[in-house]
């Protein structure tokens, strides 16, 4: 693959050989984040896990302290008092079969989907949309809930969802390059901390393989995760 000259000049300034300590990747990563734009930071974690067995599974949600930079538009799909919730906990969209049948005519405008339980008949029918785009809600992932009013103001703020992926990746946004290397890291540590709490008792050897964090356009740096129990 043939890069840009942003991209071999960060390049340059990496030891492909070594693995930083957190804050000092994410400063590195700062530095070859030049793009014109507020690049992405993002993290990618290679888990000892096999995600085809059930009882390997790694997934969970939790809010970053210092978000994500992302501005979220968050749909609630509920009735009665926790669309009123929604409303006032600042939920772009709020409705029910409407907006189900919205979403079947082809409208994907929001980012999160989060859903009362009793709603899940209806909601359950968009899974061949929703669910290849990671939007489908999941009890684990706190986006069908009860809790309406909470839920929204976490997605608001900054929730992320994390799992694996075929690969045995966990692929996440933990904020922006003008976040700076402190609040980088304080959402990398808040992130990998939730990843190694969440380890499956059937995992077996090492469970943190590797971890990479890059910006959007920049070369990806090699983490140092000791700290993490890798």
């Amino acid at each position: 693959m043939k890069h840009g000259k942003k991209y071999v000049d960060g390049a340059k300034l990496l030891d492909r050989s070594k693995s930083y300590d957190p804050q000092e990747a994410l400063g590195l990563v700062i530095k070859t984040g030049t793009a014109k734009f507020d690049e992405t930071v993002e993290i990618h974690v290679r888990l000892g896990v096999d995600s085809r067995h059930a009882d390997q599974q790694v997934r969970g949600a939790l809010v970053l302290p210092n978000g994500t930079g992302k501005k979220v538009r968050v749909l609630a799909i509920c009735k009665g008092d926790a669309a009123k919730e929604a409303q006032e906990a600042g939920a772009d969209f709020v409705g029910a079969e409407d907006m189900a049948q919205k979403i079947q005519s082809g409208w994907m405008d929001f980012d999160v989907v989060i859903t009362t339980p009793d709603m899940m008949g209806v909601v359950g029918r968009l899974g061949k949309i929703l669910g290849p785009r990671g939007l489908m809600p999941n009890p684990k992932a706190g986006t069908v809930t009860r809790e309406m009013g909470k839920a929204v103001k976490e997605a608001k703020a900054g929730k992320i969802e994390y799992r694996l992926d075929k690969s045995n990746i966990i692929h996440c946004i933990i904020g922006r390059v003008s976040f700076g290397d402190e609040k980088l890291t304080e959402n990398f540590n808040t992130l990998m901390e939730a990843i190694a709490k969440a380890k499956p008792a059937a995992a077996k050897g090492q469970y943190i393989r590797s971890c990479v964090v890059a910006a959007t356009m920049g070369p990806g740096v090699h983490v140092n995760t000791n700290k993490f129990g890798a």
